[in-house]
């Protein structure tokens, strides 16, 4: 349950901490108070967009924070998969918003993904707003109701995940077709594509080297010379550089006994000398070894025409990527020839999933349809309570082709008299029975799914004052299973709850701030009489408002 509330810097609420109790609450205000404020702060605790026009004028950030009461054992398995510190007995919840609009939220002081906000307060809270009244006629919210239940929603995990595998593999099945399809009328040319890759015979970085390669068969005579004349100079007789080296070496050698110094200088000449011996002998062989190949030159500028012109027609920058183009083109074509053997498979392992799936299907339906019976038994009872002794319910499950949320297709019937045949509910309920009908739907949920809280926001719209009695016995009824608060307008409502608040404003110094107080006894009995009475109270509105409470207390003791 909702145990306290913290909201600071929202809308005209400048500073607010609530304290509620369990049982059933009611919250009264004038038209304009705040009592749609305090809603908008609740729906940031459970993962509404924030907008930065929510922040009270000149305030930096907005604040609502809220302690509930929880099972940590009901809920252990959320904070362990979510890595939230959940020992204990309570839960405390803040969002934050910026006045840039930027929010931050957190769970006992964990920051979190809204989503992982929105997972837990689905499990403790559920603010019913009057627009809701509109989903009893919405397949999908009928279909979540249905599937509430433990076992309901054991079989829809189940179904969703066995649809998912169906429709990707049926997916794969088109995929397969369609290529098998296209690929067939491109078989023949692909096919031309590969010879002529393969008869390439590619070799990844032939390119560079062949090149490389007609760069040096291009410059054959110059680099022939080149090596020559290298050759000619270190061996030229005239000058004879060995000559010279070896007489330097002779005279270093022959003053190393009183210099030292002059031996490792002798050493270095004479490794010189021999270093550059080796060098002529090698350049002379290079050069001789040097021959013009006008052939071999055909051939590598043939071998890089080629090249150059499969490179441009499949529009490839390097060799290596032809190379996986052929491997590509090999694959494919392996496919087409094994198209018929691939498609088979695929098509019997659809037939396979879909029959699970038609399973997982039938189980599902069978689990909507039973608790359909017991929800509609259940609701009849609470509608004869709410003034309704004459309806008639009934869903309507009729089966079609799977769908991601199963194969039943879904629709609430409704009659208020026996004589009248069932339609659907959105098209012949007024919205008075539309709020009693919902509010029925509500009472059963808190009854199976013991949800900690739940908030109506005038749910009563539309509603007389004698149904308005009846919904607040249903409300009172409800409060014994968990937290019930109601926004209402209604004074019959007002009275029937166990605790009483006031949402007002007041304007001080050009600011208008909303405020929220627990009405005392007294201060209820002139809040109720002015809801019956309007702005100027009179004697007989009081009487009146002290009768209504009376009458509280009766139902009390009688529910």
């Amino acid at each position: 349950m909702l145990r306290t509330l913290h909201i600071s810097n929202y809308v005209l609420i400048d500073h607010l901490d609530l304290t509620l109790d369990k049982g059933f609450s009611v919250i009264t205000g004038e038209t304009g108070a705040g009592k749609s404020i305090l809603l908008g702060a609740l729906g940031l605790l459970t993962g509404r967009r924030a907008e930065a026009k929510a922040i009270k004028a000149d305030a930096k950030k907005c604040v609502v924070e809220a302690n509930f009461a929880i099972d940590a054992t009901r809920l252990q398995d959320f904070f362990t998969n979510n890595d939230i510190d959940g020992e204990g007995t309570e839960c405390i919840i803040r969002r934050e918003v910026t006045a840039t609009g930027k929010s931050r939220t957190f769970i006992n002081d964990t920051p979190v993904a809204l989503n992982t906000l929105r997972e837990l307060t689905s499990q403790l809270v559920d603010i019913h707003s009057q627009h809701q009244n509109l989903l009893m006629g919405d397949e999908h919210f009928l279909l979540n109701i249905l599937d509430a239940n433990e076992t309901g929603a054991a079989h829809s995990s189940e179904y969703k995940q066995k649809y998912q595998a169906w429709r990707e593999a049926r997916n794969e099945l088109q995929r397969l077709e369609e290529e098998a399809s296209q690929n067939a009328s491109e078989a023949e040319y692909m096919q031309f594509q590969l010879s002529q890759l393969d008869e390439a015979q590619l070799c990844d970085g032939e390119q560079e080297e062949l090149e490389a390669e007609q760069e040096q068969l291009a410059h054959s005579e110059e680099i022939k010379a080149a090596f020559f004349r290298v050759s000619s100079h270190l061996s030229d007789e005239q000058l004879d550089i060995s000559g010279l080296l070896r007489s330097d070496s002779h005279e270093l050698n022959s003053i190393a006994s009183i210099y030292p110094k002059a031996a490792a200088l002798e050493e270095r000449i004479e490794s010189a000398r021999i270093e550059l011996e080796d060098i002529a002998a090698e350049a002379e062989q290079i050069a001789e070894s040097l021959d013009f190949d006008p052939q071999r030159l055909e051939y590598v500028e043939e071998r890089l025409a080629l090249i150059f012109s499969l490179l441009k027609k499949h529009r490839k920058e390097t060799v290596k990527e032809l190379i996986e183009l052929t491997e590509d083109l090999r694959t494919k074509l392996s496919r087409i020839e094994n198209a018929d053997e691939l498609i088979a498979a695929k098509r019997t392992e659809v037939e396979a999933t879909f029959k699970q799936l038609k399973q997982i299907a039938d189980e599902l339906s069978l689990s909507r349809k039973q608790t359909a019976q017991k929800l509609t038994e259940r609701m009849l009872q609470l509608t004869e309570e709410l003034g309704m002794p004459a309806a008639k319910l009934q869903f309507q499950i009729e089966q079609h082709e799977p769908a991601p949320n199963g194969q039943d297709e879904i629709k609430l019937l409704f009659s208020a008299n026996k004589d009248l045949p069932l339609q659907d509910v959105a098209q012949v309920a007024s919205g008075g029975e539309i709020a009693r009908l919902m509010l029925a739907l509500k009472a059963v949920i808190a009854e199976q799914q013991a949800l900690p809280t739940i908030i109506f926001d005038e749910i009563d719209t539309g509603v007389s004052g004698r149904m308005a009695d009846a919904m607040a016995g249903v409300m009172n009824k409800m409060a014994h299973n968990c937290q019930v608060i109601c926004i209402t307008h209604l004074p019959q409502i007002a009275a029937a709850g166990t605790i009483h608040y006031k949402v007002y404003k007041e304007t001080a110094q050009g600011a208008t701030i909303s405020y929220i107080k627990k009405l005392s006894s007294k201060e209820r009995e002139q809040e109720i009489a002015s809801m019956l009475s309007g702005q100027d109270v009179t004697e007989a509105a009081i009487t009146n408002a002290q009768e209504l409470l009376k009458g509280r207390h009766f139902k009390e003791n009688t529910l």
